[in-house]
């Protein structure tokens, strides 16, 4: 999609089916990456889309793609989730507008939770980084962004960005090697 489709999903259907369709997987996916539960995943990928929708004015092709964009949009509706579930019970949020999901869905989102276990393991190891090399290296190793677009997400210059994703990757390595379980050689 072009910049200048994305900046008119606000206000035209057809802008936003096209932009959703080319996008969709790519947010649950990076959704399903950093939330485990299925219905508050769901949740937050429909929040993504609208929060872009709201934002898309603002979208300048020079931040970096569409894609890497929405990351950043995502990035922010889940952050805002972790600070509604800090000052609230996870049971009173979960339990307030959450909707029916049918077996078909539900399945779906399991499948694609089970499947980012991996990833889930990984931001186990990094909960000790500083929020800077955290931020970078999520990017980087699970969302596929270069470390040039990552640095653009996050504002920062490309150098900071590499310094960061070198320090991440060398605490997390350690943790990684360690917590990994061992394999049976035949």
């Amino acid at each position: 999609m072009t910049a200048d489709g994305t900046t008119r999903i606000g206000s035209d259907p057809a802008a936003f089916e096209s932009f959703y369709r080319a996008h969709i997987t790519a947010v649950q996916r990076f959704v399903a990456r950093r939330i485990a539960e299925p219905f508050l995943a769901a949740d937050l990928v429909a929040e993504v889309f609208l929060a872009a929708i709201g934002s898309a004015k603002g979208y300048r092709p020079s931040r970096g793609t569409p894609r890497n964009w929405l990351y950043g949009v995502a990035r922010n509706v889940i952050a805002a989730e972790h600070k509604r579930q800090a000052k609230f019970l996870v049971g009173a949020i979960r339990a307030v507008g959450m909707r029916r999901l049918d077996p078909d869905d539900l399945a779906r989102a399991e499948e694609r939770i089970d499947a980012e276990a991996r990833a889930r393991e990984l931001y186990r190891a990094m909960d000790g980084l500083p929020k800077g090399e955290r931020a970078v290296l999520e990017l980087v190793a699970l969302d596929g962004l270069d470390v040039a677009e990552a640095a653009r997400v996050l504002g920062v210059k490309p150098g900071t960005a590499r310094v960061r994703l070198h320090r991440a990757r060398r605490r997390v390595g350690g943790e990684l090697t360690t917590s990994a379980p061992a394999t049976a050689h035949h």
